[in-house]
């Protein structure tokens, strides 16, 4: 089943990341510079330098599973909860997927695109 909730653990890799590594470069990541097992079910997040794509690699029962999202406009913000060692809360990684900023005198350009399509309908 695909799933990710507020039980797990998120660590954020804070080096920009080149987006067409996949699975095993990724875990190789995360074993070799983050010194974590991308097999113990915590979910390890990408971000490329443009900030504007991400992906998060995950083990669950059967095999590793591997997110991604591509913005159109705009970038992903950084976590307001960032802590030292790169570990986030669930609702950290929410509001950045979603663009919502702690700081409300920050606003990202798809924002901005999202609430003119929200008054049409």
């Amino acid at each position: 089943m695909f799933s990710l909730n507020d039980s797990m653990r998120y660590w954020l890799y804070t080096e920009p990341t080149d987006m067409r590594k996949s699975f095993h470069t990724l875990s190789g990541l995360v074993r070799d510079r983050m010194g974590r097992n991308p097999l113990d079910g915590d979910v390890y997040i990408f971000i490329n330098r443009h900030r504007n794509r991400m992906k998060l690699l995950h083990w669950e029962p059967g095999g590793l599973v591997l997110y991604s999202k591509m913005l159109e406009r705009g970038t992903f913000g950084r976590p307001s909860g960032l802590q030292e060692d790169g570990s986030m809360e669930w609702r950290d990684l929410v509001m950045v997927v979603e663009g919502i900023m702690a700081d409300n005198t920050t606003r990202r350009r798809r924002l901005d695109t999202l609430r003119r399509e929200a008054g049409k309908i």
